[in-house]
């Protein structure tokens, strides 16, 4: 499978377009998204009664100021934690279908092994299971390569999120780790990358752009950056602003 037609053709609202009473990921966010014609990005994590949810952090604390952990609570219960900066959580297909084909969406399945090794596939399943029958342009994508390729196994669109894998960024992981995951195992399979927009004159960038996959980028925070990732990637991610570009890297223009 490839990225659905369009996908690129408008850069992506990071976590959703957060703020002004709109939390990252949250329902507000993504409705703002949505209405304002970008694509969205969101993250997932898995709870305890197996569901794709939509937030980013394994810890309930800097998203909610409560104590606990996503993968220890329900689905209901996390969806009724109101978040810090205004909103709720969704889960995946309750996301999905508030957007409803309207706009491209791209997740990113967060790690659930801890040093990006094989985790059982639980939450990857869970996003399947949540995206099944969605009519509308999605994506899937994790640092783990176990990850993404199993949600590519599962009919997805699926690539890879990239880096540098300093161990300035990546303490818990050991260099030996590290250096594997330089090498972008799984770079093959991948239907495209997300790449850190620092790295992306890097030759580990050049890898995907020389097997010919689109490459997006995150997370960029002004014109200035913009204009830099945009000789390299085919689209961005973007947060804290506004993008004056409403093409992508190839000048195709998006509506709105």
């Amino acid at each position: 499978m490839s990225l659905p037609g369009g996908f690129l053709a408008r850069p992506f609202a990071h976590r959703a377009l957060h703020g002004e009473g709109a939390a990252e990921n949250s329902d507000r966010a993504i409705e703002a998204a949505a209405r304002a014609g970008w694509g969205i990005e969101i993250d997932i994590q898995l709870t305890a009664d197996g569901r794709a949810a939509v937030f980013h952090d394994y810890d309930l604390r800097r998203l909610t100021g409560r104590e606990g952990v996503a993968r220890t609570i329900s689905m209901e219960a996390l969806a009724g934690t109101p978040l810090r900066g205004g909103g709720f959580p969704l889960a995946l297909e309750d996301a999905l279908a508030r957007v409803a084909g309207r706009v491209p969406v791209l997740v990113e399945v967060k790690d659930q092994s801890g040093d990006m090794g094989p985790d059982g596939g639980a939450l990857e399943d869970a996003v399947a299971a949540a995206a099944k029958g969605y009519g509308g342009p999605l994506a899937a994508m994790s640092f783990n390569p176990h990850s993404a390729a199993r949600l590519k196994d599962a009919g997805l669109a699926a690539g890879l999120v990239t880096c540098a894998w300093s161990a300035e960024d990546w303490p818990h992981l050991p260099e030996e780790r590290r250096r594997a995951l330089r090498l972008m195992p799984g770079l093959g399979g991948a239907d495209f990358v997300s790449h850190d927009r620092a790295d992306l004159a890097s030759a580990r960038a050049g890898r995907a752009r020389a097997a010919g996959l689109p490459v997006l980028c995150w997370t960029i925070r002004s014109e200035a950056e913009a204009a830099e990732a945009l000789r390299h990637a085919d689209q961005i991610t973007f947060e804290g602003y506004r993008p004056a570009h409403r093409r992508n890297a190839r000048g195709a223009p998006f509506p709105g």
